[in-house]
Order: C-alpha cells, then structure tokens, then sequence
C-alpha cells in the first residue's frame, strides 16, 4: 500500500467526539453528483474535466495531477494562502484555466471563507496551505467544519518524505494533529495515489454527515512526474459502506403518521440537518400544521416570518418555543443532535413527549436523548415517504391542533422578542431589525461569535436555508468576515453582509484586504461597544460585582472608540461610517446597502443595554 489512512475513518477513539460518521447517498450534492460503486466511473469523474486524451497521457508534476484532480470535481475556486511547501500546487494553479485562487491575509481566513463558500452553496470548500505554521493556522477552522457538518477538502503542503520526521523546517505532523478534527485525512506518499486519493476525500467529505478532509502532499511528490490513472478504484474500507443510510423502512414511517394521529400538542424541532431537506420540510409542515422550532444551525429552513414558526429554542430562544418543548406531546426531531444550548438540562427537556429523531448519523441517535421511535436515513427521502403518506387516500382523516396553535400563540401575544432602548443610544436589536426590513430579509448573513451572533438569530428573519452562516457548534470569533468572502464568491449578485462584534472582528480583520483585493460588495454591519459582551453578560449572571477582563476600548481615554475603525477602513480602502445615534439608522444603513463596494457601518450601541434575552446589563 502506497499512502497511509491515519485512522479508521469511520470511528474516532475520543468520546469528545460526535463520531463515528455515517457515509450517504447516492447523489450526496446536487451540484456534483457522485458515481458511488466499487470503482468511479471515468465517465462520470471526467464530467467537469476540460482535458484532451493526449494530455492524459503525458507526464506531468504531480502538482498537475492534483489541479487536474480538482478540476475534475466540479472545482472552480480555491482558498489559498502559498509557502515553501505548497509552491509547486500554486505553480500548477497559475496554469489552470478553470480554477481561480483566493489569497486570504491569513490561513484562518482561508478556511473559513472556504466554510463560507460550502455552507452558502452547499459545494465543498478548498483551502490550501503550507506545512508548519500554515498548516496548523487552520486547525480551528477544521474543527469548526466538523462541529458544523461542513464539506471541506484542506490540502497542505508537507516537507518532502526524505526529511520527514527529521523536525525538519516547517515540518509539522499536520494529519495526526488534525485526526480527532477531521472526518478523514490523508498522507500521500506515492503520485500515483493522488486520483484515487482525492476521489475517495471527496466522497467522504459530501456523503452522509458532511464533513472537513485534510490532504497532506509533501513537496518531492508535488514535483515528481507522473502519467495520471484516472480509472483506480477507491480503497476505502466495505465499513463506509455499509454505513450509509438506506431507505426508511415504510412501517417506520407509518408508525410517526400514527403518532402524529395521537398526538394533541406535536411540535417540531429542526437543525441543521434539514438544510437539504427544506422543500420537503416546508411540505410536510403544510400538510400537518404543526408549529416548528429551530436551531441556530436550522434558521431559514422553515421561514421564520411564517405563523407557524416558533423561531429558535434554547438558551437563547423565544419564550415560546421553549414553552412549546416543555409542553408537548410529540417532538418531532428532525436533523438535530440535542445540543445543549438547544435542551438546557437534558434530563428535564422534551419530558411530557414521545419523542421521534430522524437523523442521517448513527452516533446521533440516542446519544444525548433517548427517543421513542428512531430512523436512520436521509431526513429528505425520509419526509417525502411521510409526505406521501400523508397525501394518501390512507390518510383521510384530517389533523387539527388549532387548540394547540392557538394556546402558542397566547405565548407568542405574551412574550414576544423584546429589547430595552436607552435614549438616544442604539440598541443592537434595533438596527438589525432595520436591515431585516431594508433587505427584505433576502440577505445572506454571517456574523462571528457573541452577543450579535444571538441578535442576528433572533431579529433578522430568514426565509431560506444556507442564508444564516454561523459558527455554532465550535462557537469561533472571528468567522463573520471571512465567512462573508465566501458567501459573496459562491453567490455573485447577492447581497452578504457580516454581522459583527467588535471582538470578534478584529481577529480577522486582515481580511478586510482580500474583499478590498477582490472587490467584493460586503457590507460589514459592526456593532460596537468596545466589550466582549457576551463574556460580560456570562459573567454579570454568576458574578455581577466582577467585570473580568471584557473591555476591548482605550484603558486611558475611555471616552474614544478604539480601535478607530474609520481609520483602519480607510487603511484598507474599504468605505466606512459611524453612527451614534438611534434615528441615524435607518439612513445609514440604507447608505450602506446602496454602495456599489465594500462598505462598514460602525454602530455604536450602549455598554450598558439588554443581553441576549432582553435583560439589562451593566457593562460598565
């Protein structure tokens, strides 16, 4: 055997870990569907490749092979950021006619405006790095991808095999670093592996719970010449197979028509696991009328505008929804994995319900909360045999929990979503209510992580799976500008706009340089109170006598905003303003989406206004 599988793919050692993985279907991506057998058609691998029968038969570098190979699978954009390990792969990018290469300001950036370009398209990202410190700059974004069920392929450069494991310059054992992170990775050590290996990350990245593969090339394969085989057959273990999810057994689904025949008070929770199922999702719930709730991960997969919708649950979630959870009959589980900033207590979550989980991952089910009845499948081949049912002549008796609608509502009329406003200050809430309905909510939305990560979930509402793109199972500042760089390149024509802390901003904020190098139209919404407010807000809730250590602003002229945001916009020639006041919103931020580039808005809200859940909290 000629290169190395560092780990079973299908099994992670540590219990930290969701895992293990299962592999899906037939047609894992709508946008580059795979031929899954005991060999890859060359037909079907060949669809997107623009190469002639005599330059498949020339040798080339095994950089080359590696570009060919992308191409090959529908890629047309990469991440990359070059070094001394990976120059020869950009060498053979400068000579691809079909792949465009991004320079990100840093790794980080790379990746996760590679999980941008996935999460907003639903296509795997590509990041490319170097060995060493490039290759572990990305380390956070892999887990980040993992955590989420993001589709990735990370290549790295390695140090060529004549030195590994020397400590060699720059040289980093970059696959065993990244082995608890990543649903698979790869160690190349033969060029001839490199069509079948990147046949096999493929694969694995899109078919059933997606997920983040790491490719190491060291740099003597990159340069060695090689004729390409394009018709190996993959050699991932019959395990991988076995694993994919079959088609739901009809009695299983007839028994959750049953169920929901039974049921007073069904409810819906849905996540992330429905973002490719939206369609049948919103069928399903059109057939029933059953009110549903969300995940921050599952916003827009249901429109949060609809009646029915119950918005997002959990720690910081509507009143309702909670109430909802707490007092039905049904839940109705679907793409979830009962999380605990979705359950709270999970012993005291969901307890007066039969509980139903429909899920594509094995690990999922049971693991945090039993449920009464399980299915392991695709949830959208799983919904359309539930639709059909429903829409049988079988199915004629009608449902009806209007009397459970209607005791919602009274929730809904009670406690809404609400916030505390301080004179002329601006409250966060407001102004993204304000871009809500200046976009009409058709905005694709990052944010980073904290406190306007919350507010983005809640006052902005999304019609549309793949419009909110969050950090939410590894929780990364950071994320919402680099992310936005992706969205923008996956959806021309589109607006994206970063919602963003002022913590978190700065941690990426070199890549205001990429959207000014590429021109991309990002309008950056910054609201700004000089904390770290969620650790403020955290920490006022165990301790309100201790402030520790979230003041971001100037320790000697706290009456000045620092960082002086307007000046580093200017620094990066991205066009920028501020704003003070709450009857300056409006007319900013309509400024700001009318602006043909990039554009920042920096919204100076309160230190001293309402957290997450409304409540008043002194930052100061």
């Amino acid at each position: 055997m000629t290169f190395i599988f560092l780990k079973p793919f299908h099994i992670f050692s540590s219990s930290a870990y969701s895992s293990p993985f299962s592999f899906g279907t037939k047609n894992p991506s709508p946008y580059r569907p795979l031929l899954i057998s005991s060999t890859f058609s060359p037909s079907e691998l060949s669809r997107n490749a623009q190469s002639s029968s005599s330059q498949s038969n020339s040798p080339r570098t095994g950089a080359d092979v590696l570009v060919k190979a992308l191409e090959r699978h529908g890629v047309t954009l990469v991440f990359a950021y070059p070094g001394g390990a990976s120059m020869h792969i950009h060498v053979a990018l400068t000579r691809s006619s079909v792949i465009r290469t991004i320079i990100p300001r840093h790794e980080q950036g790379g990746i996760f405006a590679a999980e941008g370009y996935a999460r907003s398209s639903g296509v795997p990202g590509v990041c490319i790095t170097s060995s060493g410190p490039g290759a572990t700059n990305i380390v956070t974004g892999l887990a980040d991808a993992l955590l989420d069920s993001i589709p990735l392929i990370a290549i790295t450069g390695q140090v060529s095999r004549t030195v590994m494991g020397t400590n060699a310059f720059q040289e980093i054992p970059i696959a065993q670093i990244t082995r608890p992170i990543t649903k698979h990775n790869f160690l190349v050590l033969d060029v001839q592996d490199i069509p079948r290996i990147f046949d096999e990350a493929f694969f694995i990245a899109t078919s059933g719970r997606p997920g983040p593969v790491l490719i190491d090339v060291p740099k003597d394969i990159q340069k060695q010449l090689v004729v390409p085989n394009w018709n190996q057959s993959i050699s991932l273990s019959s395990s991988c197979f076995s694993n994919l999810p079959t088609t739901p057994e009809e009695t299983l689904l007839y028994r959750i028509v049953s169920l929901l025949f039974e049921a007073k008070k069904p409810v819906l929770y849905i996540g992330g696991g429905c973002l490719n199922s939206s369609l049948e999702l919103n069928r399903f719930v059109e057939l029933t009328g059953i009110p549903v709730a969300s995940t921050l991960m599952g916003l827009g997969c249901f429109p949060c505008s609809d009646d029915l919708s119950l918005q997002m649950l959990g720690i910081f979630g509507t009143v309702y929804a909670n109430y909802a959870m707490d007092q039905c009959d049904l839940l109705l589980a679907f793409g979830v994995r009962f999380d605990e900033r979705a359950t709270r207590k999970i012993e005291e979550f969901a307890t007066r319900s039969k509980i139903v989980h429909i899920d594509i991952d094995i690990a999922e089910i049971g693991k945090n909360k039993q449920p009464h009845l399980s299915v392991l499948a695709d949830l959208k081949f799983a919904l359309k045999g539930i639709n059909k049912i429903l829409e049988s002549e079988k199915a004629k008796l009608k449902l009806d929990f209007s009397a459970w609608r209607k005791e919602i509502n009274e929730v809904k009329t009670k406690f809404p979503p609400s916030y505390q406003t301080n004179g002329d200050a601006i409250p966060a809430q407001y102004a993204i209510e304000v871009l809500d309905e200046l976009t009409n909510g058709n905005a694709i939305i990052t944010t980073g992580v904290g406190q306007h990560q919350m507010w983005a979930a809640q006052f902005y509402k999304y019609k549309r799976p793949r419009q909110l793109l969050t950090s939410g199972g590894l929780g990364t500042m950071g994320f919402g500008l680099p992310a936005a760089i992706g969205a923008a390149l996956a959806n021309p024509g589109t607006t994206v706009v970063d919602i963003d802390g002022d913590g978190s901003f700065t941690m990426n904020i070199q890549e205001m340089a990429t959207v000014h190098g590429e021109n991309l139209p990002i309008k950056i919404l910054l609201l700004n109170d000089q904390h770290l407010g969620m650790v403020a807000e955290w920490a006022y809730q165990f301790c309100p006598t201790v402030k520790p250590h979230s003041y971001l602003g100037d320790s000697f002229e706290k009456h000045e905003i620092f960082p002086d945001m307007i000046k580093i916009s200017e620094g990066f020639k991205i066009t920028a303003a501020r704003i003070t006041k709450k009857k300056e919103v409006r007319r900013a931020i309509q400024k700001m989406l009318e602006s043909h580039g990039p554009y920042l808005l920096d919204v100076i809200i309160s230190p001293s206004m309402t957290s997450c859940n409304g409540e008043q909290v002194p930052l100061e």
